[in-house]
């Protein structure tokens, strides 16, 4: 039993892993795509190309519609995180940078620790505690090195905010919502529902689709194949199998990771300071994915037998 409860935590891991490369991804590749594309058009694009990769999913491997219970969690976390989130996070990266963004999204970790212990009777764990202040800590540092001397535009840092508290309510109403539906199945109703919310904006997405040049499409469709369809099943299947406040505190890596890939994709070259912070977030992560000591069973000792008169 302990053994199966360690392969089902080490493939929660590498699911979690591969969601905070891919969320990370996000913040470079939306910048990318947001030269061509306005907020709204690049969420309706992203959640469109998201949509349909997840359906042809669900077709190819015969998943069905999820569970009646699941639907409330659907509905919830489709218009809050995959339609009002996506929107304001791409209207707040045309504010901020992308380590800022990130940095300020990263109060969603703390909001999620919060409501979790609130609601869904997670508590509050000293270690999840500990490496929640970390990694918030870390992810200050990452966002102050990045933050163009802390000129940040106040309505960047509302949106983001903004975007955080969706994505932590998401997560609460997601988590008992597994109980009723798979991965696959919660991630592919909540991008249709996040589709369907962001229809408005398709008269944008046709006009900027036909003048935006290829190189901007084409992330377009990376955020909504990669860092949208796999990464929030990925997520999904991660949560199903942990706490959401475990879940929540690995995504303090994506701030570092963001900073990494600006590094490799547009040259910048991080502050010594954003290393510091990077290394802060992860540790920050182990800390709180660590297991408290087990005590030790007590030595026993042979006791001595009583000596026979033969």
């Amino acid at each position: 039993m302990a053994q199966q409860s360690e392969a089902v935590n080490r493939r929660a891991m590498a699911a979690a892993a591969a969601t905070v490369i891919l969320w990370a991804s996000a913040f470079v590749f939306i910048r990318s795509a947001g030269h061509a594309f306005s907020p709204g058009a690049l969420a309706l694009g992203r959640l469109l190309s998201g949509s349909i990769a997840l359906i042809v999913i669900m077709v190819i491997t015969g998943e069905r519609f999820p569970a009646r219970p699941a639907c409330r969690g659907i509905l919830i976390s489709g218009i809050l995180w995959f339609g009002v989130y996506m929107v304001a996070l791409n209207w707040g990266e045309r504010h901020l940078d992308a380590g800022t963004a990130a940095m300020v999204i990263n109060i969603g970790p703390v909001l999620i620790a919060l409501l979790s212990g609130f609601f869904l009777s997670e508590g509050f764990p000293p270690r999840l505690m500990a490496g929640i202040a970390v990694s918030f800590t870390g992810a200050v540092v990452v966002g102050l090195s990045n933050s163009n001397g802390g000129s940040a535009a106040a309505l960047g840092v509302i949106l983001c905010v903004l975007a955080a508290v969706c994505w932590a309510i998401s997560v609460i109403v997601q988590k008992p919502a597994l109980a009723h539906a798979s991965a696959l199945q919660m991630t592919t109703g909540g991008c249709v529902v996040g589709t369907i919310a962001c229809l408005p904006f398709s008269g944008q997405l046709i006009t900027e689709a036909a003048a935006a040049p290829a190189t901007s499409t084409l992330s377009l469709v990376y955020l909504g194949v990669f860092p949208t369809a796999l990464a929030f099943t990925t997520w999904a299947y991660a949560l199903a199998r942990t706490t959401a406040g475990k879940l929540g505190a690995t995504t303090y890596a994506v701030p570092a990771l963001v900073i990494l890939m600006s590094w490799l994709a547009l040259g910048e070259v991080p502050a010594p300071l954003a290393w510091l912070g990077g290394l802060l977030c992860l540790s920050g992560v182990a800390i709180a994915r660590s297991a408290p000591a087990r005590p030790r069973p007590p030595i026993s000792t042979p006791s001595s037998a009583p000596s026979t008169a033969e």
